[in-house]
């Protein structure tokens, strides 16, 4: 399985200095991003950023959906995280506790996006990686089962 490679980006930056030069304008563009390189990254990871950065936008007005948004960025964080080996270390409620404390989910989910492309070899934004096939359920169950009768028929 493959999938594309996010950017890299320094989390300071992401969080206070270009949100603050842009009055807020990059946050919307990077959370865009954030949740397309998640589609792109993985297949099944089934997301709409264009409704993620309206959730976390004008979303306010109704109060509810930008917490939404925000916890489920986190999750597809860490299927991605998953996807690429280790067992994920982003928690998406951590990602909704620190929205309440001055917009903190930016740099943490930032963070936790440049551990995963440092895991990775830091490849080019957009660049293909190789994602190891995990191998689940009844898929390793019948493997297992292949391989005892192929032993038991060798002996």
């Amino acid at each position: 399985m493959t999938g594309r490679a996010g950017k890299t980006r320094n989390i300071w930056l992401v969080w206070l200095v270009w949100p603050l030069i842009t009055f807020g304008v990059y946050y919307a563009v990077w959370w865009y991003k954030i949740n397309r390189e998640a589609r792109d990254f993985d297949e099944n990871i089934e997301v709409n950023p264009v409704l993620s950065v309206l959730a976390v936008t004008i979303g306010w007005i109704i109060i509810v959906p930008p917490y939404v948004s925000i916890y489920n960025t986190g999750q597809r964080i860490a299927k991605m995280q998953e996807d690429a080996g280790p067992q994920p270390s982003c928690n998406p409620w951590i990602g909704v506790l620190l929205a309440f404390v001055a917009s903190l989910q930016a740099l943490y989910y930032q963070s936790e996006l440049n551990n995963l492309w440092a895991q990775l070899g830091n490849p080019e934004e957009g660049a293909l990686v190789a994602l190891p096939v995990l191998v689940t359920g009844m898929v390793a169950a019948r493997l297992i089962r292949v391989a005892v009768l192929s032993l038991s028929r060798s002996t």
